[in-house]
């Protein structure tokens, strides 16, 4: 039977990394995976080679949990760490804060200490404003510190910095959560393999994302520290995370991960790289153009060191120039907005968009 394409393919936005297709090397996995029958929920050679492919990047002691998006990886991870009577200290910023319509609060009955925050980032300082009241029977226990990397301002934390704030959250008794949806782009901006700033820098439990960088869905929650999760084997299940047929995620996750001999990295590294660079072209065209004066009163809010561009626009521009290409307010009380690149970003689609930004400004 013939399939119909219902969309116009030439059709290029800036709104979300989510946007893109599926990478042709990610279809290509989940094809070869599909002759034949393998044991369903997880027993089948995809998801057996995918926890040597996870330990390869995280340790010996890694576990993988393969899920469908990156809120079921937090809910579940997260609710892996908690008692019923647990909190989490996160910037208010954060996913798990303001984008999962409150699933860690209504599905995981986990309560959410936000501290605001500038950047996107925690410091140990700001920790400190929630990390208090330990057996105080009215208060939600503070016992895990949940971070996201690069954090959705695009700002990156330096091994160094996870360092200290995973020792601070150790210090107090509380596990340090690590939110990868965009774990691929830190990696490749920080030029690190994944271990440096996670397993080796005391990250306990993180969700890997596979979506953003070219799956077609698939994430992971991985386990780096076994005494920090308890029961992922069953609330995984019972968050209606368990897929059936695990061999299509983990073959993506494979394909992404899968270590090769190529010069040129993984593919999640080349995928991200590629992302983060036509973000570094992003930014940099429009910087020639205020400084040419082809462009005017546009400022930036944040560095750009992944693959998001967060700036402020003159009154009336974003809505014209989402005429052309779609992209999402950040905060509309200031005209503040975000242009994210993805894997099959081109240079064309950066150029013509900074064209299209000049003419209207």
């Amino acid at each position: 039977m013939p399939v119909t394409t219902l969309h116009d393919t030439a059709v290029r936005g800036f709104a979300s990394d989510n946007y893109s297709g599926v990478h042709p090397e990610i279809l290509a996995a989940i094809a070869a995976a599909n002759d034949g029958h393998q044991i369903a929920y997880g027993e089948d050679a995809y998801t057996a080679r995918l926890q040597e492919v996870f330990a390869h990047h995280f340790g010996a002691g890694a576990q993988a949990f393969p899920v469908f998006n990156g809120t079921g990886a937090n809910v579940t991870g997260l609710q892996s760490m908690l008692p019923r009577w647990g909190a989490v200290i996160a910037a208010s910023t954060a996913h798990i804060n303001v984008d999962e319509g409150g699933a860690p609060e209504r599905v995981a009955g986990i309560k959410i200490l936000n501290v605001p925050t500038d950047d996107g980032k925690l410091t140990p300082e700001l920790v400190d404003r929630e990390a208090w009241g330990w057996g105080d029977e009215h208060r939600a226990q503070p016992l895990v510190v949940s971070i996201t990397q690069s954090t959705e301002l695009g700002t990156l934390y330096t091994p160094d910095e996870i360092r200290a704030l995973a020792d601070h959250a150790h210090e107090r008794g509380m596990r340090l959560h690590l939110d990868g949806a965009r774990l691929s782009n830190a990696a490749a901006a920080l030029d690190l393999p994944l271990r440096a700033f996670t397993t080796d820098v005391g990250v306990d439990v993180l969700s890997f994302g596979g979506t953003k960088i070219g799956a077609l869905g698939g994430e992971a929650v991985v386990v780096l520290d076994p005494a920090a999760s308890d029961g992922l084997l069953f609330l995984r299940k019972l968050n209606m995370q368990l897929a059936s047929k695990m061999r299509f995620i983990s073959a993506q996750l494979i394909a992404l991960l899968e270590p090769t001999s190529d010069p040129a990295g993984e593919l999640y590294l080349r995928s991200a790289r590629h992302a983060n660079a036509m973000a570094q072209r992003l930014r940099a065209g429009v910087e020639a153009g205020l400084a040419d004066g082809s462009i005017a009163g546009v400022a930036f809010t944040q560095p750009t060191q992944s693959n998001g561009v967060f700036a402020t626009l003159p009154d009336g521009v974003a809505e014209r120039l989402r005429a052309a290409f779609r992209f999402y307010d950040w905060d509309a009380s200031r005209n503040e907005v975000r242009w994210m690149c993805s894997f099959d970003t081109t240079e064309a689609d950066v150029d013509a968009f900074v064209a299209e930004l000049a003419r209207l400004t």
